[in-house]
């Protein structure tokens, strides 16, 4: 029995090619870095806990690969981040990767992408050439599989803003809209990888794994929104360049701060230069991909793919909100210190008392709303927002009751609140 271990292997590739190879009669391992992660995807498989940018050295690879046959690497990042860094991910680990395989004769089966070069416009694709080159260049056993735009089931990155973009109703937004486009299913990049481990596909190739025939962008927007059940757009909006740019800017700053938008720089740019790669050297061993519309036709579309989509638009307003709605309320009580606390002192409260709690709780308040700009703490921002309110209410409730009767109604527009952060948690969760 060959036995694997899969990088990534929770990812959106990587979920797919250890489904198939578990499927298949292989003996699979994941390594990947969220324990929360691994829970989701493949509770009952072997997984080791790692992160792939702490493994840059040959002798972090020997433990690892004792035992195993074969690395299928599905790994990757799109953009420097918090929690991404290209070069360590694509390039230094992989590195180190092909010393140590190339010494124990591991096979490697590298997962890079369409239309990467030393050259390319993105970081992303310059690391991920270089990445190749380390493979190549260390004599171990490797084929490199080149993918062009992968749809899924699931959604994630391009796939995830074309999904965005096909679910808006009545109009089409649209940029870049005749950029080439040329897709394949993760049914077939995951079959592909069964080829190279079988060793149907030869050693020290480097294939493309593309559809026959490109699309440009604004067909396969249309295709998927066919795929969700939205009605053809009534009319296009195409957004200027400068439009786009400024979008980017704004998901980069973002990105800064831990959120992986789909809309980052890197995406725009790919997009733009168009996803598009040779199928004849695949086509000659193995055959075709599935076409854009079989693959589409192979993951049947439920109610849930279109709701996610348009809650996509949802989330960053929601985020934004609820961080504008905190600092407000935090600003607000800071600056209207003394007639804020003139609610509690109309209640009995000595003054200073009440300054000081409406200073304590106005602090808070900013804290909440600047924490959940920070990805890696939104969803403890968001508790803290659920418990601060359920203080603000029950509190309020015994202190001040007559609150529940202004005309106003500070107390009852808490329950909607309440409501709004209780749904942004699920929609928050990690992948």
């Amino acid at each position: 029995m060959t036995r694997v271990l899969v990088l990534g292997g929770y990812g959106l590739i990587g979920a797919e090619v250890m489904r198939h190879l578990l499927a298949e009669g292989f003996a699979v391992t994941g390594l990947g870095r969220s324990a929360v992660a691994v829970r989701k995807a493949f509770p009952d498989a072997d997984w080791i806990l790692r992160d792939l940018s702490h493994l840059c050295d040959a002798r972090h690879w020997g433990e690892l690969l004792t035992g195993v046959d074969a690395v299928v690497n599905c790994a990757g990042a799109l953009q420097d981040g918090p929690r991404d860094h290209l070069q360590a991910v694509h390039v230094d680990a992989v590195a180190a990767l092909a010393t140590a395989a190339a010494a124990r004769g591991v096979q490697i089966v590298q997962i890079s992408a369409a239309g990467v070069s030393p050259e390319a416009s993105t970081a992303f694709f310059r690391t991920k050439a270089a990445g190749d080159q380390a493979l190549l260049d260390s004599g171990a056993p490797v084929v490199i599989l080149r993918p062009g735009l992968v749809l899924a089931p699931q959604s994630y990155g391009g796939t995830a803003l074309i999904r965005q973009l096909a679910a808006f109703p009545i109009i089409q937004p649209m940029a870049m809209k005749h950029a080439p486009i040329q897709t394949v299913s993760v049914k077939d990049v995951a079959l592909a990888v069964q080829h190279a481990l079988d060793g149907r596909l030869p050693d020290r190739s480097v294939l493309d794994l593309v559809e026959p025939t490109p699309h440009s962008l604004s067909e396969v927007v249309a295709a998927h929104r066919k795929w969700l059940g939205v009605a053809p757009a009534r009319a296009i909006i195409s957004a200027p360049r400068w439009g786009v740019r400024a979008i980017a800017w704004g998901a980069d700053t973002l990105g800064r701060l831990g959120w992986r938008s789909p809309l980052r720089s890197t995406a725009i740019d790919v997009l733009k230069d168009g996803v598009h790669g040779d199928p004849a050297p695949y086509r000659a061993l193995v055959g075709d991909v599935s076409p854009l519309q079989d693959t589409l036709a192979g993951f049947p579309a439920a109610g849930a793919d279109l709701l996610k989509a348009r809650l996509a638009w949802f989330v960053p307003l929601g985020v934004a909100v609820l961080s504008l709605f905190w600092l407000l309320s935090g600003i607000i009580g800071v600056v209207s210190l003394g007639a804020a606390s003139e609610v509690l002192t109309s209640a009995g409260w000595p003054g200073w008392m009440a300054k000081n709690a409406v200073l304590f709780w106005a602090l808070i308040d900013l804290a909440l709303g600047f924490a959940i700009l920070y990805r890696p703490w939104v969803q403890k921002a968001l508790l803290g927002m659920l418990v601060t309110c359920g203080i603000y209410l029950v509190s309020a409730s015994i202190v001040t009751p007559g609150l529940w009767l202004d005309p106003l109604g500070p107390l009852v527009k808490i329950l909607p609140i309440m409501l709004c952060i209780g749904l942004m948690s699920p929609l928050l969760e990690d992948r």
